[in-house]
């Protein structure tokens, strides 16, 4: 897993994509090259966040604060040091990872805001709208996830918790496809993907809303969810 969140933590910020807002060239070059221990492990990660997200949030968080730390260290090492970049990153990773701790409250808020972008974005993109307008789109989401996540704390664990849950397996499903069960048939799945643009959204939206349903569920019978 770690193997395979490098992988697309690299092709966000060190390549720069090739057309439009959506680097979706770049993503689905390092989605398809995933093995399949780290597509199998993306699967049963992502499951177990859609089944028991709110359970786990408080790991899923510092993770999530973590790897922020690394993309900054990385970042910070290209634009400003060069050379070795494990001690910077290291640094940068343990301290947001701490820093997540004292603020998980905050961190939650953040994420639930990342997540209502997403969610829209990923609306604003699968009913054909101009991608270039997909920061208005994104926007309201932010903008909702966040209010809501300062009102409804669980909410916003749920949202957040489910929509990376979706994300993992989904990214695990597609590596899976494309590279063994459509092996030498998977360029038939990219060209359906680049070539219907509400197809990754959708793909997205529909195990998220499943995962919403079911932490509901299952968080009703637990009171102390939360501790």
């Amino acid at each position: 897993m770690v193997a395979g969140m490098w992988m697309l933590l690299t092709a966000a910020a060190g390549e720069p994509a090739e057309e439009g807002i959506i680097p979706l060239e770049v993503m689905w070059k390092y989605v398809s090259s995933l093995g399949i221990v780290e597509a199998l492990t993306f699967i049963s990660f992502g499951t177990v966040c859609l089944f028991y997200g709110w359970r786990v949030f408080k790991i899923l968080v510092t993770i999530c604060f973590g790897l922020l730390g690394l993309t900054l260290g990385i970042w910070a090492n290209n634009q400003l040091i060069g050379g070795n970049v494990i001690w910077l990153s290291l640094i940068c990773t343990v301290f947001f990872a701490v820093l997540s701790i004292p603020f998980m409250r905050w961190g939650v808020t953040l994420l639930g805001a990342l997540s209502g972008g997403i969610l829209t974005g990923g609306v604003w993109l699968g009913a054909g709208l101009p991608e270039q307008y997909l920061w208005a789109g994104g926007l309201v989401g932010f903008i909702a996830g966040g209010m809501m996540s300062f009102i409804v704390f669980k909410a916003a664990v749920i949202l957040f918790t489910s929509l990376g849950g979706s994300t993992l397996t989904v990214v695990g499903i597609l590596a899976i496809l494309y590279s063994y069960i459509l092996a030498g048939q998977g360029e038939q799945l990219e060209t359906f993907v680049f070539a219907n643009p509400w197809f990754l959204p959708a793909l997205l939206l529909i195990p998220m809303g499943f995962g919403v349903f079911l932490q509901h569920r299952f968080s009703k019978q637990m009171q102390d969810w939360n501790t």
